[in-house]
C-alpha cells in the first residue's frame, strides 16, 4: 500500500512562489550577462553596436536609451561597472525581480533623457555608469522616503563605500560622461521618492465610509 505524505498548504504555496530575492538576482546576473554577451559580440563586429548608444539631440540616437547602458568601449569599462552594478543590485535585488525591473527602467530612461538632452553636439554615450549612479542614490535615498532606520542604514554603507567615487564621477573628464553620471544620480532618487510614496499610500489605513 502506497501512502502521500501530506504537506500544508502553506509551504506548498511558499515553494511554488519561490524566493522573490532569488527571482531578483536572477534578473540582475541575466541584465550584466547581456551586458557581457553585447561586449563579446561588440569586438567581433569591430565596435559597430557601439553607434547606437545615445547620440545627443538627434532622434535617431534615442534608441540608445534602452541599448546604451548595454555596450561598452571595451571590457576594462565593462568590468569597472559590473562589479558595482551586481553589489548594488543585489541589494535592490532582495525586494523581487519586479522592483529592480521598474527601479532599472527609471532611473535608465531619466538617465538616458538627461544624457541625450545635455551631452555634446554628435557625442555618443555608452556604458552602465547611469545605472550605477542610479542605483548607489536609490539605495541612499530610498530610507529617507521610506522612513526606514534599516534603509537609512544601508545608505549611509552605501555613502561610506561608494561616496568618493560618486562625487568624482560628477566632474568633467574627458573622454567620460558626467551627464549620465548625473542623470542617473538624479533618476535614482526620483525612482526612491515615486517607489516611496507608493509604499506610503498602499501602507496608509482606508478611512471608513460615511453613514447617512
Amino acid at each position: 500500500m502506497a501512502f502521500e505524505t501530506s504537506r500544508s498548504p502553506g509551504r506548498r504555496g511558499l515553494s511554488r512562489g519561490g524566493d522573490p530575492g532569488v527571482a531578483g538576482l536572477k534578473v540582475l546576473v541575466l541584465l550584466v550577462g547581456l551586458m557581457w554577451v553585447s561586449e563579446f559580440i561588440d569586438i567581433a563586429l569591430g565596435h559597430r553596436l557601439d553607434s547606437f548608444g545615445i547620440q545627443a539631440r538627434d532622434a535617431d540616437g534615442l534608441v540608445g536609451i534602452l541599448f546604451a547602458p548595454f555596450l561598452h568601449a571595451g571590457f576594462g569599462h565593462l568590468i569597472s561597472n559590473t562589479i558595482p552594478l551586481l553589489m548594488l543590485g543585489a541589494i535592490i535585488a532582495v525586494a523581487g525581480a519586479a522592483r529592480l525591473l521598474l527601479v532599472t527602467l527609471l532611473i535608465g530612461l531619466v538617465s538616458g533623457v538627461g544624457t541625450w538632452l545635455t551631452s555634446p553636439p554628435t557625442s555618443i554615450t555608452i556604458g552602465a555608469s547611469g545605472l550605477v549612479f542610479g542605483y548607489a542614490t536609490y539605495l541612499i535615498a530610498r530610507g529617507i522616503f521610506n522612513r526606514s532606520i534599516g534603509q537609512l542604514l544601508i545608505g549611509l554603507v552605501v555613502i561610506l563605500v561608494w561616496g568618493g567615487a560618486l562625487f568624482g564621477g560628477l566632474l568633467p573628464q574627458a573622454g567620460i560622461s558626467w551627464q549620465g553620471h548625473l542623470f542617473g544620480a538624479v533618476g535614482g532618487v526620483l525612482t526612491a521618492w515615486f517607489l516611496g510614496g507608493e509604499q506610503r499610500r498602499s501602507a496608509s489605513p482606508v478611512a471608513p465610509p460615511f453613514r447617512g
